[in-house]
């Protein structure tokens, strides 16, 4: 697992995000800033992965989430509100919680990628 996309809709983030990824050893293939341009580039770009921002410029990004669960693409959610939002399948997906470290950014990338771990796409 190496392309990830990204959504985000803070700039500055975004390409800190992108940056720590890269340290990490992955390749940001896509980005998208707002829920739109999210759905777009979940439903038409192949990726590994994926990180949502649960908040987009006051949007949720469940929607995009559904759709990657539809498509078996595996993602966690980036946020400063503390949890995944409602409606948000499976519970137990990893939520990285802003701001956030290096390490932490590593750790919810190696829980993603396990192979135990539960994803049930439902």
């Amino acid at each position: 697992m190496k392309d990830i996309f990204i959504v985000e809709d803070d700039a500055l983030i975004a390409m800190l995000l992108e940056d720590m990824l890269a340290d990490l050893g992955y390749r940001v293939c896509a980005s998208a800033p707002d829920l739109e341009r999210a759905l777009t580039t979940a439903r038409d770009t192949e990726f590994d992965a994926a990180i949502l921002d649960v908040s987009l410029a006051g949007q949720s990004s469940l929607p995009v989430a559904k759709l990657l669960d539809e498509r078996g693409k595996p993602y966690l959610y980036a946020t400063g509100y503390g949890a995944a939002p409602d409606g948000s399948s499976p519970s137990t997906l990893p939520v990285l919680q802003k701001p956030f470290q290096l390490s932490e950014l590593e750790q919810a990338m190696k829980r993603l990628t396990e192979a135990d771990f539960p994803i049930q796409r439902t």
